[in-house]
C-alpha cells in the first residue's frame, strides 16, 4: 500500500469509528444491560446511559484505524481480479486479519466500558484503576478470546456482503457507488451479521462482566454460552437482539459510510496536492 492509500486508511478508520460509537452509545449501554447477569434493572435500566463513553471515546479512534489499516492492506497484499470467485475470501481473510488487531485495542476499552455500563455510579477511571490493582494487565484482556471469536464471525458476514451489495449495485447502475449507498449497503451487511452473532455477543459480555475468579471469568465460550443456555434457554442467547440489530444497522450505516467518504477525500486531497 503506498503513503497515501495508507494515511487515508488509518484517518478514515478513525473517524468512522469514533463517529459511530459516541452516537451509538446509549444503544450499546441498553443492550449491554440486557445481556447482563443481574438483569437489566439492576444493572442501571434507563438511567446513567452515557456510562463509559469516556472509555468508548479513546478506544475508538486507535481501534477503527488499526482495523482498516490491516482490511485495506491485507486486501492490497492478496490482490485478485474483482471478477474473481475469489474475492469474498479474500474480504474474510483481510477482515479476520482486521479484527485480530483490532481487538488488542479494543478489548481493554470494551471490558472497561461495559463495566461502566452496569455500574452507572462508579467513574471510568476508577474502575480501570481497580481492574489493574485487582487482576493487573491480563484482567483488561479478560474476554479477548471471546471479543475475536464474536469479531471474526461477524466480519466473515459483514464484510464479504457490504463488498458484494457495493459490487452489485455499481454494476446496476453503472458506476461506482456514491458514500450513501455505501452506507445504505453497510447497514444491511451490519443488521443481518448483528442477529447472527449475537450468542457470542451474550457470552462475551458475561465473561467480561464476571467476577473475577469464577468459572465464566476463565473465558470459555462454550461453558458461558452452555450456561446461558441452562439458565435462561434460547431467549438468554438472544438477549439484548433487537437494541444490537439497531445499533449495529445504523453503525453500519454511519461506520461504513463514514468511511469510504473520509477514505475517498483523502485519496482525491492526496492526488491533488503535489
Amino acid at each position: 500500500m503506498d503513503r497515501p492509500g495508507f494515511t487515508a486508511s488509518l484517518v478514515a478508520g478513525g473517524v468512522a469509528g469514533i463517529s459511530v460509537d459516541l452516537i451509538l452509545f446509549p444503544l450499546d449501554t441498553i443492550k449491554t444491560r440486557l445481556q447482563s447477569p443481574q438483569g437489566f434493572n439492576k444493572a442501571g435500566g434507563f438511567h446513567g446511559i452515557y456510562a463509559g463513553v469516556p472509555s468508548a471515546a479513546i478506544g475508538s479512534f486507535p481501534n477503527a484505524a488499526a482495523f482498516f489499516i490491516t482490511y485495506d492492506y491485507v486486501k492490497w497484499l492478496l490482490h485478485t481480479d474483482s471478477s474473481s470467485h475469489l474475492m469474498p475470501v479474500k474480504h474474510m481473510l483481510a477482515a479476520s486479519a482486521g479484527e485480530v488487531v483490532a481487538c488488542l485495542i479494543r478489548v481493554p476499552s470494551e471490558v472497561v466500558k461495559q463495566r461502566a455500563q452496569v455500574s452507572a455510579s462508579s467513574r471510568t477511571f476508577q474502575i480501570f484503576s481497580n481492574i489493574l490493582y485487582q487482576e493487573g494487565i491480563p484482567g483488561l484482556y479478560r474476554g479477548y478470546k471471546s471479543t475475536v471469536l464474536r469479531e471474526i464471525p461477524f466480519s466473515l458476514v459483514q464484510f464479504p456482503l457490504w463488498e458484494s451489495l457495493k459490487a452489485l449495485w455499481s454494476w446496476r447502475q453503472d458506476h461506482v457507488v456514491e458514500s450513501w449507498q455505501s452506507a445504505v449497503c453497510g447497514a444491511f451487511a451490519g443488521g443481518f451479521a448483528a442477529v447472527v452473532t449475537t450468542p457470542l455477543d451474550v457470552a462475551k459480555t458475561r465473561i467480561m462482566l464476571a467476577k473475577a475468579g469464577s468459572s465464566t471469568a476463565g473465558g470459555n465460550v462454550l461453558s458461558a454460552l452452555h450456561g446461558v443456555w441452562r439458565t435462561q434457554g434460547l431467549p438468554g442467547l438472544f438477549a439484548g437482539v433487537f437494541p444490537r440489530m439497531a445499533a449495529i444497522s445504523l453503525g453500519g450505516f454511519i461506520f461504513l459510510g463514514a468511511y469510504d467518504q473520509t477514505h475517498s477525500l483523502l485519496l482525491e486531497l492526496g492526488r491533488e496536492s503535489p
